[in-house]
């Protein structure tokens, strides 16, 4: 396969949900030419849209220049309606057919963690915010604290 893999890229959702780092770094690391072997890679694999969750609108153009949908959803704070709105826009656009969604912050911390485990709660695909978090926790190799599970909602969504 051709490209480079973003950094800690993982599949939520195997060939659907998908979660990495900041395409092409964040901050001072972030470079042009990495960011389109990241998105060479990323195509190669069927990723086909772009869900950022920065607060700015970073890369947006270029995600699209390169073929992929791209979607912005900032999560500025972890207030219920700032949340809910990324729940919906991940929704959106796995509801059509063949997606093949990634979602992405500068770092996956401990708030994109919680979206992560509150998108299987809100989408109905786990009906219990314990499963919810322990399958979270498993798929991402590391715990989930209380930041993120402040963020999953006790029973689904929609």
């Amino acid at each position: 396969m051709t490209g480079l893999e973003p950094r800690d890229f993982t599949w939520v959702i195997s060939g659907r949900l998908a979660v990495a780092e900041r395409i092409g770094g964040y901050g001072f690391q972030h470079r042009r030419v990495r960011r389109e072997e990241e998105l060479n890679w990323l195509q190669h694999l069927g990723v086909n849209t772009v869900l950022s969750v920065l607060e700015g609108n970073q890369n947006l153009a270029a995600y699209e220049a390169a073929g992929f949908r791209a979607i912005h959803a900032p999560l500025r704070d972890l207030e219920p309606v700032t949340v809910a709105a990324v729940f919906r826009a991940m929704q959106t656009a796995l509801d059509l057919p063949g997606t093949v969604l990634l979602i992405h912050r500068d770092i996956i911390d401990d708030a994109l963690a919680g979206v992560l485990a509150g998108y299987l709660i809100f989408s109905r695909m786990i009906d219990d915010p314990i499963l919810a978090t322990a399958a979270v926790q498993e798929i991402l190799k590391r715990p989930l604290g209380p930041q993120a599970r402040g963020i999953i909602p006790a029973g689904a969504g929609r």
